[in-house]
């Protein structure tokens, strides 16, 4: 099983990966860690945003890494990329965050590293809804992390 935790900046995906990631007993990768330790993470200047062509060059670190249960969390706002996941990693289940711009900004803010509110603009308007939508307006950790197991394991 592997699940794919994505939304704009801000939204909490790390820590929801990491803590679904736990109750899964899975591992836990961050695609912006890959990006950024191989040097993929550049913002191409005509894009506004990083390759596609470098999202699969993340994405095929990864497969070499994966093992079987794994939640990976990222932007994902290619959604080739997500594609290019689903031809190898089986069954996939996608989980996007949501939540205003308002509260993305004011969540950048908070953290150790703050992107700023340019780069949280940016991504916001780059990640569309796809996959399992959940809201993470004025919910915890916990909350948010029932709701999507809950998602996951219903009978479609």
């Amino acid at each position: 099983m592997y699940v794919i935790i994505r939304g704009p900046l801000g939204i909490g995906k790390t820590t929801i990966a990491k803590e679904l990631a736990k109750k899964l007993k899975a591992q836990y990768i961050s695609i912006d860690k890959i990006l950024k330790k191989h040097k993929l993470d550049v913002i191409d200047k005509k894009q506004g945003c990083i390759t596609l062509k470098n999202f699969i060059k993340g994405n095929n670190l990864i497969l070499k890494k994966i093992k079987k249960k794994a939640v990976i969390d990222g932007c994902f706002y290619h959604l080739k990329q997500i594609q290019n996941l689903k031809k190898h990693l089986k069954p996939l289940y996608i989980v996007t965050l949501t939540a205003t711009l308002k509260t993305c900004i004011k969540r950048d803010k908070n953290r150790k590293k703050s992107y700023g509110e340019e780069a949280t603009k940016a991504v916001y308007k780059l990640v569309s809804n796809y996959g399992k939508i959940i809201n993470t307006e004025n919910k915890t950790k916990n909350q948010i992390t029932k709701e999507i197991l809950k998602k996951i394991f219903q009978k479609s």
